[in-house]
């Protein structure tokens, strides 16, 4: 469905910092970073796409987190969603809401929410039984 998430940020090395051990907690590879645009992106081993990126806004103004706004990464299971939170707030994220299960989504809904050091809302969920 979609092609690529780009998460505007303010401190790109900050950012960097941040999401690498997000997201190799999930599995997903870096597929190239370059210091001097900033940006940087990951994607799955097994796939092109869809990629996630960071980096700062392309018209050069600063990024700014949106108000209802939020990313959700898929995790394959229960224990890499409580990895992925304590990996955000070890590395200055703050908690949005503690792993756990969410049954008014659905009754297997593994989920934890976080915000990143720029005010981004990200979660990450697995949908499968424990």
């Amino acid at each position: 469905m979609f092609s690529h998430v780009f998460i505007g940020v303010t401190d790109f090395d900050r950012a960097f910092r941040f999401y690498s051990p997000i997201m190799e907690a999930l599995r997903l590879l870096l597929k190239f970073r370059e210091k001097d645009r900033p940006w940087a992106g990951w994607v799955a081993a097994d796939a092109p796409r869809p990629l996630f990126l960071i980096g700062t806004p392309f018209d050069g103004n600063a990024a700014s987190p949106g108000n209802g706004q939020m990313v959700a990464l898929l995790a394959p299971d229960r224990d890499i969603v409580d990895r992925c939170h304590a990996k955000a707030l070890a590395n200055g994220g703050q908690c949005d809401g503690p792993p756990g299960l969410r049954p008014e989504y659905h009754p297997h809904y593994y989920g934890a929410y976080f915000r990143d050091p720029d005010g981004n809302k990200i979660c990450v969920c697995c949908h499968d039984p424990a």
